[in-house]
């Protein structure tokens, strides 16, 4: 009994420096990130506790680039995208958990083989398409192939199916259509699912580059992303202050809207599990 204690106890400090270990390597691009952006250039690689700091940088970086136009492009972008897909993927859902008609099943073997697709994959043929629908270099263009969401269907239909059958029953009795019955049922009961999938959505699209970069070619339609890109694609070199700038201001509201959240993004998770 005691030497399990002991090889417990070991295997937990193990975890425990392990885990540690990875927090500081994950931390370390962010914590030079800032340090870089709010000093200046001379000081970018000298961590002196005496370096002085400045705010300079982050104003020469909005004065050289348009990053407010670019803000305003990605949370367009962002909201648009979530908006669509739970739209869609709430009433797929609806029907893929709860009505009966033929071909259920294989049809959601099919959404389910788009997670199994890598984007790229697609980008020849999205952009072929988006280019007979005169969308190119459009918000909406760099939205489109990403508002039907397998992820985000199948997430939601493991919930749906999840709920009791007698809340449709007395939905059904108190005279609830089907529409009535998702809206005021299974919606509200799904609120941790939704908001799960919010945070992996908006995440993942405010960070996306390929896609955008291909088929963007100006500053009303760039977001975030493409514009850091071109912002530090100078002839005169790389200056590290301002490139550490730029950065901090993409990823500052994700990193503020984590802290704040960081409880309820993880308690949606583990609620939103699939039973």
């Amino acid at each position: 009994m005691k030497r399990h204690r002991a090889s417990q106890a070991v295997w937990t400090g193990v975890e425990t420096a392990g885990a540690w270990l990875l927090g500081v390597l994950w931390l370390a691009p962010l914590v030079y990130a800032f340090w870089a952006a709010l000093h200046p250039e001379q000081y970018a690689t000298d961590f002196s506790l005496t370096a002085p700091w400045t705010l300079e940088n982050f104003g020469t970086v909005l004065d050289a680039a348009p990053f407010g136009r670019y803000f305003l492009n990605t949370i367009l972008l962002v909201t648009g995208i979530l908006v669509a897909q739970l739209v869609l993927g709430t009433l797929a859902a609806y029907a893929f958990a709860r009505l009966r008609f033929r071909g259920r099943e294989l049809v959601f073997a099919l959404v389910l083989v788009q997670l199994m697709i890598v984007p790229e994959v697609l980008i020849s043929e999205n952009y072929t398409t988006m280019s007979k629908l005169g969308l190119v270099d459009t918000i909406t263009a760099i939205g489109l192939p990403y508002v039907a969401s397998a992820f985000c269907i199948f997430l939601l239909r493991q919930t749906f199916k999840s709920v009791p059958r007698e809340f449709d029953e007395a939905a059904e009795i108190e005279g609830c259509s089907h529409l009535q019955t998702l809206l005021r049922v299974y919606v509200p009961l799904a609120m941790p699912t939704y908001v799960a999938f919010g945070l992996v959505s908006v995440s993942h699209h405010w960070n996306n580059f390929l896609w955008p970069l291909v088929v963007t070619n100006s500053v009303e339609s760039r977001p975030l992303t493409v514009g850091l890109a071109i912002f530090n694609s100078t002839e005169s070199g790389i200056e590290w202050t301002l490139l550490s700038a730029a950065t901090v201001l993409i990823i500052a509201p994700l990193l503020v809207a984590f802290l704040i959240f960081q409880r309820q993004f993880v308690q949606s998770f583990m609620r939103a599990g699939i039973r």
